[in-house]
């Protein structure tokens, strides 16, 4: 039996005629995201490594790589074989694939890294293309004009210009060979749009982000992140990203948090060469090493003094291999991590281990759209320092909205309390920007009362006095306090503001008037006189009419309710929460909200928790979700909201617009004929079947499905944004849950 690792991995089969060169999106987190890109020699899952080999030095075999690693792609340099007559002739004779025995995707690069390295090629821009699709390779790479972080703004400008100038005759040479179309800019914010814009409008299969490579040698990271920032809100969503020359594991869970699917690594072979060694935290030199700081599957039986006294050739060999498992296992921890709904939490965790990653992530977290307004002043530490060296954040304000409205909220599972940055992650931004732009209190609502000091959902310590007060104080706004911000009472369970997982102390923290009186501002409740009521402990209701008595009330919360009074305040209360509930996590006006919860009846489990929300005919609307506080939508409860909708139905697949749709209902989908018998027997809207969104579509946001005259035929779960939904051509683009059947 062959030892492990030996097994000859059974060749790719090629993906289908149809898609090839298509790219879909099969899960995500916020910007990172899961895909799968449809080539000749398989379909390769993304986010991706795609090793550098030297057709003259190969380190590492490329058939190890596949039936070893799994490896499922790997980069080359098409100019060095163009260049040296013996590799031409075999490649353009056997094919890149023969020439290097790998079965799987291969990427060829044109000689633009040769071209900042030792100066200008010898070959044609249609040339190293057509050579490229001459020896069969899967995605050839344009020659591009390199620009550096050094060069003056002009120079730049020179090549973002001159790179387009080429797109058009690359592609005519490429053919049907997919290729890449380099992003170029420099550090400069505005040409990196220009690039982004005008290398977008061709159609190239791949984005590379070029000129990378210094900016990462001089551990830039911070002008790395604006690069990212600057780029890829303008690129067609429907195409791969790869961070041309990034393989450096410590920078994968930042990149892929704000979008990489792919990257290229020569360093697990360079380093090697030097004798350093890879680490998600930064290098280690061998020299200096006792023990491995990761123990990876190839040193297991060995230690560094034994590799130390190795053969140069054997040792640099060792180390390649423990350099590519190293990078592979943090690619494997950051797929994982977007699965779980935590890229963001790994990226913010790595950001710890080197200084100027930290300086990138704070300048990040940062922005002005994000910040405003999250944390109370005593939070504030070394953030503030980091945006009064950075001036310039305001101008990023519209990439900050195209990452945090593409994060998914609510979301399943805990919030791990994580220090200062805990309360800038953009999946928190986009709940309290729900929150503060959907949610509309009573017009009857004069005071608030505020629940404070344990960890949530407050149901089980305050439901007696929250139906005393209603009761008792119909005007008066109960509200809850969590370290997150402030939330009406009827959202006391919803992710995550109560699911935070934090020291006690987090949780004790002293409430400050001042933050209270900022946070009812953004909750449209400005000047309304508050009292705030500690929830741990003993002596609950006297701390609550001593709170009473502050504001003016009637306080003689010892006195019980009648039987009828109790049952009274229960329906008030389940109508209130699931009008909440509709206005923030469905974008439900208050007004409609309010129709659609008129005559309702409930279902409750044991606890008396909800389980349904019912129409006045006892038809099933909504369920309140107990895992995350969500609400989902049945077929009864989608078909009353579509059928309140005042705003024209879309005609058109619209750019995605955050802003200015607040209370116009969830986003409605149009699809095509050939689709509505599917959506009326439930079955999932693929991309290509759409014809109309919403400009709100958002990704995890529950949306109403109809057909072209305008009928309702179900309802769903969004996957994209509306963007992306007039771009991708594949993929699932909306989950249905339920149809209507005719």
């Amino acid at each position: 039996m062959a030892a492990w690792g030996d097994e000859r991995r059974d060749d790719p089969a090629p993906c289908r005629e149809q898609d090839h060169g298509r790219f879909e999106v099969t899960q995500r987190d916020g910007r990172a995201r899961l895909g799968r890109l449809h080539t000749s020699h398989g379909v390769l899952e993304t986010p991706a490594l795609l090793p550098v080999v030297n057709p003259n030095i190969r380190t590492i075999e490329p058939r190890v790589m596949w039936d070893k690693y799994g490896i499922q792609a790997l980069i080359t340099n098409s100019y060095i074989m163009w260049k040296h007559e013996d590799l031409r002739t075999v490649a353009q004779r056997d094919g890149v694939h023969g020439l290097l025995d790998f079965p799987g995707v291969i990427m060829t690069d044109s000689g633009t890294f040769q071209s900042y390295v030792y100066g200008d090629v010898e070959v044609g821009v249609d040339e190293i293309v057509a050579f490229q699709r001459s020896i069969g390779v899967d995605i050839a790479t344009m020659l591009d004009v390199f620009s550096r972080p050094d060069m003056k703004m002009a120079e730049v400008e020179h090549a973002v210009r001159e790179t387009e100038a080429r797109a058009a005759q690359s592609l005519e040479a490429a053919g049907t060979t997919m290729l890449n179309g380099p992003i170029q800019g420099g550090v400069f914010r505005e040409l990196r749009h220009i690039s982004a814009q005008l290398m977008g409008q061709h159609d190239f299969a791949v984005h590379p982000i070029g000129g990378i490579v210094p900016v990462m040698e001089q551990q830039r990271y911070k002008d790395y992140a604006k690069i990212m920032m600057a780029t890829l809100p303008l690129l067609p969503p429907d195409r791969p990203v790869h961070m041309f020359g990034c393989g450096h594991p410590m920078l994968f869970p930042m990149s892929i948090a704000l979008g990489a699917d792919l990257f290229d690594s020569a360093a697990y072979a360079l380093f090697a060469r030097d004798g350093r060694l890879l680490t998600p935290w930064g290098t280690e030199r061998i020299d200096d090493l006792i023990d491995w700081p990761l123990l990876m599957p190839c040193v297991a039986g060995t230690t560094p003094a034994d590799v130390r006294a190795m053969e140069a050739e054997a040792k640099e060999q060792l180390l390649a291999h423990f350099n590519l498992e190293v990078t592979l296992a943090e690619l494997a921890r950051c797929k994982q991590a977007v699965r779980d709904g935590r890229i963001w939490q790994l990226a913010e965790q790595r950001s710890h281990q080197h200084p100027a990653l930290r300086e990138a992530y704070l300048w990040l977290t940062t922005s002005p759209s994000l910040q405003r307004g999250v944390r109370p002043e005593k939070f504030y530490t070394d953030r503030d320092a980091a945006r009064d060296v950075d001036r310039d954040q305001g101008m990023w304000e519209d990439a900050w909205d195209w990452m945090v409205w593409s994060q998914q909220t609510p979301r399943v599972g805990g919030v791990q309390w994580g220090g200062d940055d805990t309360f800038s992650r953009p999946h928190i931004a986009k709940a309290r920007r729900h929150l503060h732009m959907r949610w509309t209190h009573d017009a009857n609502m004069e005071q608030a009362v505020i629940f404070h000091g344990i960890r949530g959902p407050f149901r089980e310590r305050i439901n007696d006095l929250l139906e005393w007060l209603n009761i008792h104080h119909p005007n008066v706004q109960p509200m809850v306090l969590t370290p997150l911000g402030l939330i009406p009472a009827s959202l006391e369970d919803l992710n995550p503001f109560a699911h935070l997982d934090a020291p006690p102390w987090v949780l004790r923290h002293e409430p400050e008037a001042a933050w209270i009186e900022r946070e009812l501002q953004r909750l449209g409740m400005n000047d309304v006189p508050f009292a705030t009521v500690d929830v741990a402990g003993d002596g609950l209701k006297q701390r609550l009419a001593a709170s009473l008595t502050t504001l003016g009330l009637h306080n003689d919360v010892h006195a019980p309710l009648t039987l009828e009074e109790r049952d009274e305040a229960r329906h008030q209360l389940r109508i209130k929460q699931g009008q909440d509930k509709q206005m923030v996590l469905l974008n439900v006006g208050h007004e409609v909200a309010h129709d659609v919860m008129n005559g309702a009846t409930f279902v409750v489990n044991r606890e008396g928790r909800m389980k349904n929300i019912n129409n006045a005919a006892g038809e099933h609307m909504f369920s309140p979700r107990l895992r995350d506080g969500g609400l989902s939508m049945a077929t009864a409860g989608a078909q009353a909201l579509f059928d309140r909708r005042s705003e024209a139905l879309p005609s058109a697949l619209p750019r995605t617009e955050w802003w200015g749709h607040s209370g116009q209902g969830p986003a409605v989908v149009i699809v095509d004929d050939d689709a509505e018998p599917f959506v009326r027997k439930g079955r999932n809207v693929f991309h290509g079947f759409a014809l109309a969104c919403d400009p709100w579509l958002a990704p995890g946001e529950p949306c109403l499905i109809a057909n072209q005259t305008g009928e309702f035929l179900g309802h769903g779960v969004s996957q994209c944004t509306s963007t992306e939904l007039a771009c991708l051509s594949k993929g699932i683009a909306v989950k249905t849950r339920g149809g209507v059947r005719r």
